[in-house]
Formats: structure tokens, sequence, C-alpha cells
């Protein structure tokens, strides 16, 4: 068991759970039953969390296939890569991730719709189908999306997009415009962590015909992208707080943006690609602290 739990990736959960807390918080306030409010939180976590899991044996798996988790890479050993767990098992437990993600979405989305709001809930359905789908095929099959510089988008579109604003229209049956910004902020922040990771492994990436963007756009552009992308969700998260906060300690969340003030100096200072790693744990923790604060300023509003 223990191996599995490794091959999860425990530390890449709290960034995947953080837009379905920005998006709950925002729903929370006009929501009919709290009650039910805390049923379906409860089930959209679980089902984020299977997904990402789902993510996490499929990536291990797709990179071992392609060779591209070699002695080369940076960062700690993959389940695969060390010998603990065989490709036939991974490969076993990548259909039993997606079938406990689909049976949960199913939940999710009865608690939800209920019997009444049929078309509602089967496009809720084709999209827990897509994200089983994007979980997977990012490192695995011939035409792996990571390999082929999208994973940037897919990690802003799902991370960011479907994790903010379906969780709040799962609540809610409507779409307010403002939780676009929060949606934004989480989805750059997201993709951030994705191009760290990114930046981290270019020389391998590379070697590897990896094809990521940061491989494509090379190392200091790489950087100048995630500066963009830092400072834009920093924009996101205050354009936000300005025009809906009214208290001033709602405005408590900004002390967890300075570790993102950091991080730009610290990738602008490095030049050894393979000295970001630290960074990326640092740079994760941070997204789910920021997106927790700033989900209980929305509640206390």
């Amino acid at each position: 068991m223990k191996k599995w739990i490794k091959a999860a990736r425990l530390r890449t959960l709290p960034l995947s759970v953080s837009g379905i807390i920005l998006g709950s918080a925002c729903a929370y306030q006009v929501v009919p039953s709290h009650a039910k409010f805390w049923l379906i939180f409860d089930l959209c976590l679980l089902t984020t969390l299977f997904f990402q899991v789902l993510s996490n044996y499929a990536n291990d798996y797709g990179d071992a296939v392609k060779g591209t988790d070699n002695d080369n890479r940076v960062g700690p050993q993959r389940a695969i890569q060390s010998g603990e767990i065989t490709k036939a098992a991974m490969k076993n437990a990548i259909i039993i991730t997606s079938v406990l993600g689909m049976i949960s979405s199913v939940a999710v989305v009865y608690f939800s719709f209920g019997k009444d709001n049929f078309v509602q809930a089967v496009i809720y359905l084709v999209l827990a189908v897509a994200c089983i789908g994007a979980a997977i095929k990012y490192t695995v099959g011939s035409s792996a999306y990571g390999y082929r510089g999208l994973g940037d988008v897919f990690v802003f579109v799902f991370f960011g997009l479907v994790s903010t604003l379906g969780s709040y229209y799962l609540y809610t049956h409507s779409l307010d415009l403002k939780v676009l910004f929060p949606a934004f902020a989480v989805g750059f922040l997201s993709t951030a962590v994705l191009n760290m990771n990114n930046m981290r492994d270019i020389e391998n990436d590379a070697a590897m015909n990896k094809n990521t963007l940061v491989v494509k756009m090379g190392y200091q552009k790489a950087k100048q992208y995630h500066f963009f992308l830092i400072l834009g969700s920093i924009i996101f998260f205050n354009t936000y707080a300005i025009g809906s906060f009214t208290k001033w300690y709602q405005f408590a969340y900004v002390l967890a943006l300075i570790p993102l003030f950091k991080n730009i100096g610290v990738v602008a200072k490095t030049i050894n690609p393979r000295d970001l790693d630290p960074e990326l744990k640092r740079i994760a923790l941070t997204t789910f602290f920021i997106s927790l604060l700033f989900s209980i300023a929305i509640i206390l509003n």
C-alpha cells in the first residue's frame, strides 16, 4: 500500500482541490441548503482527488513507457522507474482509479441535479469523461498532449476554469461572471506550477523529444512566461477582492501572496534549471493556502 500512496504523489493533491475550494466558496452565500452544500462539496473533493491520483498514475505509466523517466531526470524516482510497481500493475491501477472517479462523478451529478435536469446531468458526465481522458492522455499514447506543448492549456482549463466554474455551477445551476476572476487566478498559478516543473526538466525533456512549451520557447522565455502567470494571478485575485470585499480582515489573504514575489526572485536568479526543484513544492502549497484564505474571505463577505 505504501508504494501506491507514494505513486499517488500526495504533495500534488492540495493544488488539485484549490479551484474546487474557490468555486465552492463563491457559491456558499447563494445556495439554498447548506446541508446539501457540504454533501456536494465532499463529493467534489473526492472526485477531484480521484482524477488527480489518476493523472499521477497515468503520468508515471506514460513517461515510463516512453523512457522519459530515466537516470537523468531531476526529482524523486517514479514508482515504475524505481521498480516498485510494474507497468502492468500501474495500468490496472489507472483503470480502477478511472472507474472510481466516474462513480464519484455520477454521485455528485445526481445530488446536484437530481432526476429533473437530465441535459445538465449529461453535460457534466461528458465533462467527467473528458477529465478522465485528459488525465490519461497527458503522457499516455502516441498523441499524448504533454509531449506536444499543450499541457499548459489543459492545466489552465481543468485546474482553473472547469474546477472553479464547474463546482460553482453544481451548487447554483447558474454562472456568475465574477467567478471568472478566481478561476483565472488559480488557473494561472496551476499553470505556473507545471511551467516550473517543465523548466526543471527542460534538459531531459528535450533529449527525450518531450516537446513541452518550455522546450519550445527556451529557458529564458519560459522565465518571462512564468512571471506573467504569477503576476497575472495576483492581479485577478486582487481585482475580485477590491470589487467584492468590504472588511479589512478579508484582505488577510495578501500575506499569502508574499511567497509568490519571492518565487519570482528565485526563478529570475536561477541559472541551472535543476535548482528549481525545491520551488515546486513551495509554489504548489502557496497556491493552496492562497485559495484557502481567499475562500474564507469570500465566505465572510
